[in-house]
């Protein structure tokens, strides 16, 4: 099992720098200041730019604020720097600071120290939300009580600082936070995919897969990884250290765990009766959204979760906002929303997913990526795009 704090160790009057003012970094201030660290707060953005009431809050709390810059004797003169995700953690004063010996941690490591509940944990480049919150819906259809955050907006911090009990814990999580872990350990990770992304913050593409694989590094026997069989950098993919690596994609194959045969998700695990389930009410739409009620449906019966519940689970579940968000129909006209598609990737799922003509409406920010997959999907399908920004 990785170490977590035996018992919470004396922060009174150390000196600890929070480097980013997100939701991570607020909720880590919080928990701080209960246990009567010495906290400065340090942000990038100038304070106009800051919600007045998350500054309120931390004067209230008497944290040491720096806005709109970071300052070097302050990364230098610290005792401990937690860092949020949107953090750069080859930042040049954290590189500094960790030459000069001060430990330098992201929020997700933090907290997962702090926590004894067991954790699953979902990453992957698309679907990470979508699972996520199915994954916790089933666990509380099934009489746990869950916490249900990460990345998905309510940051593993907040459960560490909440002091409510849970069953468990179910995150997303993402290459940022998955790039500052050194002992976080998760009960079960799922690894849904990997496609290019972030490709403007990582050197390159396979930079970007080694900080996702990462999620089971320090797994041990009797904890879990569930993969993507069907993914190329993922179907070759084995745990040297024992873990129980479980496979699914959508074709019965010799090795998976979980697949579609005569219409019917079959689930397979050693020491448990094959399982059957049906996905006929299930309405997301997409071979991506089949992959992922395929593992969620392995997941599950991993967990020991009653068949019966996995099945009411898959028959009420309707999806998240802005992902193939069905939003109207006007004159026989088809309008989805699926905003939350910022990846080639994605947007390559979502335009195969659609059984009709498109006018695709594509907008954002260049991550680095390359867009000719994109060409290709919407070649006799897509009859207009319009590109804004």
């Amino acid at each position: 099992m990785y170490e977590k704090y035996n018992s919470i160790p004396n922060f009174s009057g150390k000196k600890i720098l929070v480097v980013g003012l997100g939701l991570s970094g607020i909720w880590t201030v919080r928990w701080l200041a209960g246990h009567g660290a010495s906290i400065t707060a340090s942000d990038t953005k100038p304070e106009r730019d800051i919600d007045s009431t998350v500054i309120k809050e931390l004067r209230e709390l008497e944290v040491t604020l720096e806005t709109g810059g970071h300052k070097a004797e302050t990364f230098l003169g610290s005792e401990m720097i937690i860092i949020s995700p949107g953090v750069s953690n080859d930042m040049d004063l954290l590189l500094a600071a960790k030459k000069r010996g001060v430990p330098v941690i992201g929020e997700l490591e933090f907290a997962g120290r702090l926590i004894d509940t067991p954790i699953i944990a979902v990453t992957g480049t698309n679907g990470k939300s979508t699972v996520t919150t199915f994954m916790g819906l089933l666990l509380e259809n099934a009489g746990f009580k869950v916490f249900i955050g990460g990345n998905i907006g309510t940051p593993l911090m907040a459960h560490a600082a909440g002091g409510k009990k849970a069953d468990y814990a179910v995150i997303e999580v993402s290459s940022f936070q998955l790039d500052t872990i050194e002992t976080f350990c998760p009960f079960v990770s799922v690894i849904l995919n990997i496609s290019p992304d972030h490709l403007d913050r990582y050197n390159n593409y396979e930079s970007y897969v080694q900080s996702k694989l990462r999620i089971f590094e320090n797994q041990v026997p009797g904890q879990y990884l569930i993969i993507n069989d069907d993914d190329e950098r993922l179907c070759s993919i084995d745990s040297s250290q024992g873990v129980s690596v479980l496979r699914y994609g959508i074709e019965e194959k010799v090795g998976r765990n979980a697949f579609i045969r005569d219409k019917r998700i079959r689930v397979c695990l050693d020491g448990l009766e094959d399982r059957a389930f049906s996905f006929e009410a299930f309405v997301l739409p997409g071979r991506h959204n089949l992959e992922n009620l395929l593992a969620l449906m392995l997941a599950g019966m991993t967990l020991g979760i009653d068949p019966e519940v996995i099945q009411k689970t898959v028959d009420q579940f309707k999806g998240l906002p802005n992902r193939l968000e069905q939003t109207s129909e006007v004159k026989g006209v088809l309008f989805c929303n699926d905003s939350k598609a910022t990846n080639v990737d994605a947007a390559v799922r979502a335009i195969a997913s659609i059984d009709r003509p498109l006018i695709l409406i594509c907008g954002g920010r260049h991550k680095g990526a390359d867009y000719s997959p994109l060409v290709r999907a919407a070649q006799g399908k897509v009859k207009r795009a319009i590109f804004l920004g």
